[in-house]
């Protein structure tokens, strides 16, 4: 019985109409799919970092991952992301811009190269300077990368009645070693207490008083006496 209706609805023309219009709607279907899937692929965008403004050639890449100045995340048209471009700012740790790079570009994977030294470890606002220290000075070798240290100078002070006496000053705290060779110490530093680092080596000497892990600041000492007067 159901073949007979079957072979009925093929060979009537109410039956090829609607398998007409089955096959329209089945047609329009798929039409509005590829319609769709078209539009989902003209209109899809990719996440990239873009520049906010002028990034210095020679600028960290550890620098520019951590601060969102220099750059944001752009969404990109899929057809228009440049070949390597960064997706992940994780990605330029240990590398410097080897080039300025403009403000609205891509960051891409070519604009950026393998950094040495500890340039990656500082910010604009950071600098590294060297101090060349004896054994007793730099806590005996103890100091290493990675250490904090309190900066301590030894030097001439004034007295009472204009005596001068030689003093010991707690200059900072709390200050980052970024390497050690040798007796030569690295330090990080602002501009102006590189500067102070700087005139303190010439004109006094330095010894480095290594912290613990966990540590509190005191108050700048000045030491003038072995009581501590």
């Amino acid at each position: 019985m159901e073949n007979i209706t079957s072979s009925k609805l093929f060979t009537t023309r109410q039956g090829t109409v609607l398998l007409g219009v089955i096959a329209a709607v089945i047609a329009g279907i798929a039409l509005l799919v590829y319609l769709n899937h078209y539009r989902s692929s003209v209109n899809a965008t990719v996440q990239v970092l873009v520049a906010k403004k002028t990034i210095p050639q020679g600028l960290s890449g550890d620098v520019l991952a951590k601060s969102t100045s220099y750059y944001e995340v752009g969404q990109i048209p899929k057809g228009s992301v440049e070949s390597g471009a960064i997706t992940d700012a994780s990605t330029l740790s240990g590398k410097v811009a080897l080039a300025d790079i403009s403000p609205n570009s891509q960051l891409t994977e070519s604009q950026f190269g393998a950094a040495t030294g500890v340039v990656t470890q500082l910010s604009p606002t950071e600098r590294a300077v060297v101090v060349s220290l004896g054994s007793p000075q730099s806590v005996g070798g103890q100091i290493a990368a990675g250490s904090r240290v309190d900066f301590w100078v030894t030097t001439s002070g004034q007295g009472a009645g204009g005596a001068t006496r030689p003093i010991a000053k707690l200059l900072f705290q709390d200050v980052l070693v970024l390497g050690v060779d040798g007796g030569n110490v690295t330090l990080e530093a602002t501009p102006r207490q590189a500067g102070q680092i700087i005139f303190a080596s010439t004109n006094a000497q330095i010894w480095l008083a290594l912290r613990p892990t966990i540590a509190k600041n005191s108050r700048p000492a000045v030491v003038g006496s072995v009581t501590g007067g």
